[in-house]
């Protein structure tokens, strides 16, 4: 059990990677704080741990992560609960539709930018002073190869993962001596609700248009991130951080 007696938070965990990173974490003994603005998605995905791993496994906290009051009961909930807190994935992202720059509404902005790059800072803000009590903890941020080869008509997402990447590297240098490890995920384009956005419409025309950007010929799953997050989280990587790791068949080759 590479994560047992440990405590994560999952945000975005109602669905797509999130999910899987939830449910790849409670197979390696972790309890683990399902977060989602989805009330349905996150329940759901709680309920599974809980049958799959026992009663008491995974809490479901509803919270908006761009909101730093609603971020920060999620935090204070998850130590009420399990006593602790060792990992935070920020893993909740949106984005807009596959469109020219210009169209981006700019309310659209305002919010990709909140979720996607705001929220990691609020997250790690309300988790410090917890890994700071208990000598340390750890970081994972969902970005994107988006963020490192961004694709045409995503414009302000491409930035915004960008943004994550290096914030990631940037919280990875200024917390290392709290020891407090901060890495990112990378992944190519996959099978996920978001998938039709970025695609702009979903025909197995542009699914095979995506695809053949990718060596290994396939989409990302969920379980290849979740896996991904389970080694920069698990005490085998005790020695990694500041890393973008990119899961994605090539695709940044």
């Amino acid at each position: 059990m590479r994560l047992a007696g440990k405590v994560a938070i999952v945000t975005g965990a109602g669905s797509g990677f999130g999910e899987g990173i939830a449910h790849r974490f409670a197979e390696e003994g972790c309890k683990v704080v399902v977060n989602d603005i989805n009330l349905e998605g996150g329940q759901r995905v709680t309920a599974a741990i809980d049958k799959a791993h026992g009663q008491g496994s995974a809490i479901f906290q509803r919270a908006d992560v761009s909101q730093a009051a609603e971020v920060d009961a999620m935090v204070q909930a998850a130590v009420a609960r399990f006593g602790r807190l060792d990992i935070v994935v920020n893993n909740a992202g949106i984005t807009h539709r596959n469109m020219p720059l210009s169209d981006v509404p700019e309310a659209m902005v305002d919010k990709i930018l909140a979720v996607n790059v705001k929220a990691i800072w609020l997250a790690a803000r309300a988790a410090l002073p917890v890994f700071r009590r208990q000598g340390g903890g750890c970081i994972v941020n969902t970005a994107s190869t988006a963020g490192l080869r961004p694709r045409p008509g995503l414009a302000v997402y491409n930035a915004s993962k960008g943004a994550a990447i290096i914030i990631t590297k940037s919280m990875a240098v200024e917390l290392a001596p709290d020891k407090v490890r901060v890495n990112c995920l990378c992944p190519v384009a996959g099978e996920t609700p978001l998938l039709p956005e970025f695609m702009g419409k979903d025909t197995p025309e542009h699914r095979a248009r995506f695809k053949a950007t990718i060596p290994l010929g396939r989409l990302s799953l969920p379980r290849d991130i979740a896996n991904a997050a389970l080694y920069l989280a698990s005490d085998e990587a005790e020695f990694i951080t500041g890393v973008a790791l990119e899961i994605d068949g090539g695709r940044c080759v």
